[in-house]
């Protein structure tokens, strides 16, 4: 059923917290992650409140701009090995203590809402894309968290636009440092050979991967260029959000 999380994409010990919540949510209703209002995981004040991602951008990265170019002063510097990447929404309150609760918190029912946010800013941003892929978390840090935040937005966002997904076509072969705090050149580095891609499914595809959040773009880059290695015909990326560099 559309909307519904496949059960495999959660670990079990997960499943069992989410029997334990959805008790507690029996009794008491379900608060906005944002707000805290009752009724909804993401009420419509705060999805009101998004400051959903617009031109002016650069038409390569997606990066937001004083005007729209071709190609940036930052992709001629540091190039990336994708078609284009496009954002739902700016990293912005009230985006991203929701998205740390997805994280980090265990609240992965959020992804539902949140991928409505990107099916809905879809149609200002279609891209040409075959097959939908998540960008993967290493193997150990996905058993930490019991599930991998950008596989649950594109197990919502495949039915809403229609579009195949490869849970698996990428692996996380490199258990990498987060990338918080670290500059573009030290993101870049910090990420090279970070995947593999496993699945033949994608050889002559055009890929589009899912994240949640684009800084820079070096994780997508090491992703896309593990995709285009393995035969794909174009990689591009779709976010739910995109920080704002200065």
């Amino acid at each position: 059923m559309r909307g519904e999380i496949d059960k495999s994409l959660v670990s079990w010990r997960f499943r069992v917290r989410q029997l334990a919540v959805s008790f507690v949510d029996f009794v008491f209703p379900p608060v906005c992650a944002s707000c805290g209002r009752a009724g909804t995981l993401l009420c419509e004040t705060c999805v009101s409140a998004v400051s959903w991602m617009e031109e002016p951008i650069c038409l390569r990265c997606g990066r937001t701009t004083s005007k729209t170019v071709a190609v940036c002063s930052v992709c001629r510097q540091y190039p990336l090995p994708l078609e284009k990447i496009r954002a739902a929404v700016l990293f912005v309150d009230p985006i991203p203590p929701v998205i740390h609760k997805l994280k980090y918190k265990g609240q992965f029912g959020l992804a539902r809402p949140l991928a409505d946010l990107m099916a809905q800013a879809w149609r200002r941003w279609q891209l040409t894309a075959d097959l939908l892929v998540p960008v993967p978390l290493h193997p150990e840090r996905e058993r930490t968290r019991g599930y991998n935040q950008s596989a649950l937005l594109v197990s919502h966002l495949a039915g809403a636009l229609g579009i195949p997904a490869e849970m698996k076509a990428l692996c996380r072969a490199k258990n990498t440092r987060p990338q918080v705090g670290l500059n573009a050149v030290e993101r870049q580095e910090n990420m090279r050979g970070a995947f593999t891609a496993v699945s033949p499914d994608v050889q002559g595809k055009n890929i589009l991967l899912v994240d949640d959040v684009c800084t820079t773009g070096a994780t997508l880059a090491s992703a896309a260029e593990a995709l285009l290695e393995a035969g794909a015909n174009s990689v591009s990326a779709y976010c739910l959000a995109r920080a704002i560099q200065t």
